[in-house]
């Protein structure tokens, strides 16, 4: 991505699990999904992994240029079982990223598909690049 034009600012931290800047009203782990992000000419592709997560309690907010991303889960135990051994860890997921005025904002998608998160967020106009007509002179 040109760091020249910042469309996109991601939170820097390299935990795995979210800090507690925010108070919390559910009592659980929370993650901060891995995140790969592509650009085009036209858009930036954010993949976010959360897996785990059903679709119905995913939240994803934009408010002043902030869009936040929210997950829940609700751990399953097979019925008549009980836990014995656990690797997998289960949690909540919350990101968050800064758009500049570059994203046109009231188009960007959201589609979740085998615990990934794929947001897509469009260039703006003004932010996709153009080509200069060459006219000649006599």
């Amino acid at each position: 991505m040109n760091t020249e034009t910042k469309v996109l600012e991601p939170q820097k931290e390299k935990e795995t699990v979210a800090g507690t800047v925010t108070e919390r009203t559910r009592e659980c782990k929370c993650f901060i999904p891995r995140t790969d992000i592509y650009e085009t000419e036209d858009k930036i592709v954010l993949m976010l992994d959360m897996p785990g997560i059903d679709p119905k309690t995913i939240d994803i907010t934009l408010e002043e240029n902030i869009l936040k991303v929210y997950g829940y889960s609700n751990p399953e135990e097979p019925e008549g079982y009980s836990l014995m051994h656990s690797e997998y860890e289960t949690g909540d997921y919350e990101r968050s990223f800064r758009l500049s005025d570059k994203i046109d904002q009231g188009k960007i998608d959201a589609v979740y598909k085998n615990g990934t998160l794929q947001l897509t967020l469009p260039k703006s106009e003004k932010a996709k690049p153009q080509k200069i007509e060459i006219k000649i002179g006599q």
